[in-house]
């Protein structure tokens, strides 16, 4: 597996795959050369208007929540945080419709079941890779992942602006050194998402190179051995590092003709990054919440194939996964963390000479007992 995986990894990783953009559909073309090579079928690609970055539109809500602080205006820092919380998690990206877009790419394709389809899989890698930014500087984010790595829990950048914007919405702090503080947290985080949004994109080997890579992987041993009574829906979304967008738009096409109780949305993302994990939440303090028994279907799954049992993660960011959970779909978010968060992130070193290749291995194999063991009725 290793050095086809590599080579595919590598061939990502040299494409300047920004959101929304020609890089993107650069990268979405050679994907679908390479489903088409490995036995898929109906194999396409599908545009849809999004955002580059997340930067800008969190960007307008960090600015209304500064202005509502230094006015003293309560409702103005509640509505702030009420559509930011919104807006991070996927809920409602209202504001969305009001900013520049560009034009997303997804690469969809299908596999058919060995018998009769009573069951859909549906595997979801993006392509596309991150902004770099001040954001991700590994020093703001240590004591973080050192939370995490104990509780298993990773909280938002947002946080501490997303407090004083509570505070504020509560007429909270009254003094006016109080209220300097918590402008100052909120004019950070306006800092560094216009910061994030000017910044340039990195190879993203790990996230989500390998991500793709694997599902590129798993297509071609399910046209070696198809899944008994299942189909496979392969979806590799664009625009998931600026918001989602790329699944958002699959599910608005796709929705109705899923049925929460014969399908599973299975996530890849990040996987060169250490031990396999599958994310109990994610999301801001709003979080997105996995179903405890998609959880104890990945614990059937390792201990079915012999492997050791996913650790749980609440990821700060988001996933495509999550989109499907807020769909009423059952999903499985599967990610590789180390010392409670990614090596790497959204940093210019994250390339292929620097993914962990056996993290990767295992979460490929977990992965593929957990599509095994869904298909089996597990």
């Amino acid at each position: 597996m290793r050095d086809g995986f590599r080579r595919d990894v590598e061939a990502l990783a040299a494409l300047e795959r920004r959101s929304a953009s020609e890089g993107e559909r650069r990268s979405a073309g050679w994907l679908a050369d390479r489903l088409r090579d490995a036995g898929a079928q109906e194999v396409g690609l599908e545009s849809f208007r999004y955002q580059h970055t997340f930067g800008h539109a969190h960007a307008v809500h960090f600015a209304a929540g500064l202005a509502a602080i230094l006015l003293r205006r309560r409702l103005l820092a509640a509505a702030a945080l009420v559509s930011f919380e919104l807006e991070f998690s996927g809920r409602s990206q209202w504001l969305r419709r009001l900013l520049p877009a560009g034009e997303g790419t997804n690469v969809v394709a299908r596999l058919p079941a060995a018998g009769e389809p009573r069951r859909t899989l549906v595997l979801v890698a993006h392509h596309d890779a991150a902004h770099t930014g001040l954001m991700w500087h590994p020093a703001l984010g240590r004591a973080g992942e050192r939370l995490a790595a104990r509780t298993g829990r990773r909280e938002s950048f947002a946080l501490p602006a997303e407090l004083a914007l509570a505070l504020a919405g509560l007429g909270r702090p009254r003094r006016p050194a109080g209220r300097a503080v918590s402008g100052a947290l909120v004019a950070a985080a306006l800092g560094l998402s216009l910061d994030v949004a000017d910044g340039a994109t990195v190879p993203g080997a790990s996230d989500n190179a390998t991500g793709a890579a694997a599902v590129l992987a798993l297509v071609e041993r399910f046209t070696a051995e198809p899944l008994e009574d299942a189909e496979v829906a392969v979806l590799l979304p664009g625009c998931e590092e600026s918001g989602m967008g790329g699944m958002a738009a699959w599910l608005r096409g796709r929705r109705a003709g899923l049925n929460p109780a014969t399908t599973l949305v299975l996530g890849l993302d990040t996987l060169g990054s250490g031990e396999p994990v599958v994310l109990s939440g994610e999301g801001p303090t709003w979080s997105v919440r996995y179903r405890a028994s998609e959880l104890a279907l990945a614990d059937r799954a390792a201990d079915r194939a012999g492997l050791p049992r996913p650790g749980r993660y609440r990821a700060g960011g988001w996933t495509d996964p999550a989109l499907a959970r807020l769909a009423g779909l059952p999903a499985i978010s599967l990610l590789a963390v180390r010392d409670g968060g990614f090596a790497n992130y959204h940093l210019p070193s994250d390339t292929p000479e620097r993914v962990d290749w056996e993290s990767v291995e295992r979460c490929l194999a977990l992965a593929d007992a957990i599509c095994r063991e869904w298909a089996a009725g597990g």
